[in-house]
């Protein structure tokens, strides 16, 4: 079961950075999914998702759904818990998108001893002069263990912080950027404790 700490209505105008917690016991297959862009990029997520996340326990999605249905479509396979996108939080132009219980600017997901921290936009190139350290008290309160983010459309997995693991998935039906495709989703196996396994995956039909 989700257990939601704190979300408020109308919390992009009272609190732009409000943080949404949840812990889970027995969760150990998580699915990654970012940047689905629903509309724009095709009225609904590619049905092969379902068939790569049947085992998954329980399904991040790392922003910029754009539309509320992308959540309804993916809680028909696992529970799922979200961050808003700069296309979800009216920034860029788009509407906002609604509020929804398990929506939130910025998400720490506890699983035993592990934190992952969920956020659409994470830097993760310390030469760009925003410090890695920084970015997580900001946007978690705290270092976390692994960070899941979106928003480049591009995959990667990488050491970031002293122990601390970026996976950013990639846009399932927006690739590197190119046109509508089959895209790119990732996984966390936790197999014990802060024993984890993180993989990126290519859609296929």
């Amino acid at each position: 079961m989700l257990e939601l700490i704190s979300v408020e209505n109308n919390f992009m105008k009272k609190n732009p950075n409000i943080l949404g917690q949840h812990q889970f016991n027995d969760t150990h297959l998580i699915g990654l999914i970012s940047d689905t862009h629903v509309p724009e990029a095709r009225d609904s997520i590619w049905p092969e998702i379902s068939k790569v996340f049947d085992e998954v326990q329980l399904i991040l999605h790392a922003g910029d759904m754009h539309n509320l249905s992308v959540l309804e479509e993916l809680e028909e396979i696992a529970p799922v818990i979200a961050c808003r996108g700069n296309g979800d939080d009216g920034s860029s132009g788009r509407p906002l998108m609604p509020n929804h219980p398990n929506v939130s600017q910025n998400q720490i997901i506890t699983i035993q001893d592990m934190t992952i921290g969920l956020t659409h936009s994470f830097i993760h190139d310390e030469r760009l002069g925003i410090k890695i350290d920084d970015q997580m008290i900001k946007k978690f309160g705290r270092i976390v263990d692994v960070v899941v983010a979106g928003d480049t459309h591009v995959p990667i997995i990488k050491k970031i912080y002293n122990d601390t693991i970026i996976i950013n998935s990639g846009s399932a039906l927006l690739p590197y950027n190119f046109n509508t495709q089959l895209g790119t989703i990732g996984f966390i196996k936790i197999k014990d404790n802060k024993d984890i396994d993180l993989w990126i995956e290519m859609l296929h039909e």
